[in-house]
């Protein structure tokens, strides 16, 4: 949960009083126009970014103000795809999954190679251990990513425009892997993005950033009759909102 949280870099302001709750199981999708915040919001949960003023919730406790220590359990609890993937080029797939295992203590090569199997089945890249992420194309770097991620057990999951860079196809494959692992695995999930086609394939609420606050949030099916010019505006595609 955000409270009242106040963010600037410099003079330029991101929030004045955001204040937003997340529920727990549910796919939570952050839309807005460029540059108004989004992947703050992520960095801020994470402890990676610090607000000006206001509070931050996980897991019912607050994490405002906590070291990089303090912070590492809650860590544990939350993965993160990030928008390019992040992988390391010169890791195999199979490596890439398992770096976070070995990071955490795991030494069982038998039992790593298992758990890599089992979640590169998860996102129907099965057998593609030995691959390079050279070799894969966006959409794969994506799933491999989402993988790694899924190795971890997490709890939540941040999606950081996870569908950037990608064709219609890719698209519509990773916006179905979100709400799967929603069904699968019963996580929580926040995503933030600008393609509102993706945010009503994949979510149960929306939230619209706008203006430094969420300026509207609801379920999916209430977004297109809100009351909010401006919410009205983004879904209509108004280019001056985007």
């Amino acid at each position: 949960m955000f409270d009242d949280l106040w963010k600037a870099f410099g003079r330029n302001e991101i929030y004045k009083g955001l204040d937003l709750e997340v529920m727990r199981g549910e796919v939570l999708t952050i839309v807005g126009g460029s540059g108004t915040g989004k992947s703050v919001l992520l960095k801020c949960l994470l402890g990676l970014l610090a607000p000006d003023r206001g509070q931050i919730f996980a897991f019912g406790e607050e994490v405002t103000g906590r070291s990089e220590t303090q912070m590492l359990p809650i860590r544990q609890r939350v993965g993160m795809l990030f928008q390019g993937a992040a992988l390391f080029d010169s890791m195999s797939v199979a490596e890439n999954v398992a770096w976070p295992l070995q990071a955490r203590g795991w030494k069982d090569p038998e039992r790593i190679a298992q758990k890599v199997e089992e979640v590169l089945t998860l996102v129907d890249l099965a057998g593609l251990q030995k691959q390079m992420p050279v070799d894969l194309s966006g959409g794969m770097r994506k799933r491999v990513g989402l993988a790694r991620t899924l190795a971890m057990e997490p709890e939540v999951i941040l999606y950081d425009e996870p569908t950037t860079g990608l064709d219609p196809g890719n698209i519509k494959m990773i916006d179905q892997l979100v709400v799967d692992m929603q069904e699968i695995v019963g996580v929580t999930s926040i995503v933030v993005t600008h393609d509102m086609e993706s945010a009503f394939r994949i979510s149960d609420r929306i939230a619209v950033l706008h203006n430094k606050h969420i300026e509207w949030v609801g379920y999916q099916d209430e977004i297109e009759s809100a009351d909010n010019k401006i919410v009205r505006d983004f879904v209509a595609g108004d280019v001056g909102f985007a």
